[in-house]
């Protein structure tokens, strides 16, 4: 008999997590014998867990807040997303059996607007949002759809620089009071920032004025509670093409359940509705 494969999640906390809706429904889609379940760690327990995946008999896992950089320094091997980025969220046991380490939030976000606007990365130009560990993984999937003028905007400016000092020319650091100023030449903005996300001022106008965007503008939030946050309604109201945050996070799943089951699921409407039933009902 074959053994199960097993995989997992690891956060502190990790119990909101909605990772193993996903995967789960996957296994069970696929009619796969394997487990994927969630598994706290604390920040000081969390390098001997990832160092000991193969004596637990897990295969690998996904790694959320706060251990995805420290994730990043455990890898003997990483991909080109993860390197780029600097923090991992999939980790594996290759035939080595050494640790890998890949991201796949860039994929996730990537992906999730090409299923919903296929033609999103026509354009050139980008406003990102805030300066956090979310929008590196946006500004490398730009830059590899071939955007060669993206604008970081952020409360604090040194951080949105110290973005340029590390992707290069094609980024450029602003403030959110020169935000406005690049509404209007952006093909595609992004918000990376908390704003607007349940507990965090969910309720208030999100300050900048899309009736300047041009025609044809993508608007895009990372944050999928509240699916439509007043970024996005905004955005909507204002006529620019819109696409919540939920799609990233099924997306961003895919690779993973593929390096630990061997099968490379598909991103469904039916899988799409269970994670929004679980949010309502939360």
């Amino acid at each position: 008999m074959a053994e199960m494969k097993q995989a997992f999640v690891t956060g502190f906390p990790i119990k909101h997590s909605r990772s193993p809706l996903i995967h789960n429904y996957w296994l069970q889609r696929y009619g796969l014998s394997g487990s994927y379940k969630a598994i706290e760690n604390s920040p000081e327990d969390f390098p001997h867990f990832a160092q000991t995946l193969a004596e637990q008999g897990l295969r690998g896992g996904n790694v959320t807040i706060p251990h995805k950089e420290a994730a990043f320094a455990l890898c003997e091997k990483r991909d080109a997303a993860a390197e780029a980025i600097g923090a991992v969220n999939t980790l594996w046991i290759d035939a080595e059996n050494k640790l890998n380490g890949g991201n796949t939030d860039a994929y996730g976000f990537a992906a999730n607007l090409d299923a919903q606007l296929p033609d999103w990365a026509q354009g050139k130009s980008a406003l990102v949002l805030g300066a956090g560990g979310a929008s590196r993984a946006v500004i490398y999937a730009l830059l590899n759809r071939g955007f060669d003028k993206i604008i970081v905007v952020n409360r604090t400016v040194e951080r949105a620089q110290a973005l340029v000092d590390h992707f290069g020319s094609k980024i450029e650091a602003a403030s959110w009071d020169q935000a406005q100023g690049f509404v209007s030449s952006a093909d595609v903005i992004v918000n990376t920032t908390s704003l607007g996300m349940s507990g965090h001022g969910e309720a208030e106008a999100f300050p900048l004025d899309f009736t300047k965007a041009k025609a044809g503008a993508v608007a895009t939030d990372i944050v999928y509670i509240p699916l439509e946050t007043p970024f996005l309604a905004q955005a909507r109201q204002a006529g620019l093409r819109c696409v919540d945050g939920l799609g990233m996070l099924l997306h961003q799943a895919v690779p993973g359940f593929e390096h630990w089951f061997g099968v490379r699921p598909k991103v469904t409407d039916a899988l799409r509705q269970i994670i929004l039933d679980d949010i309502l009902k939360r």
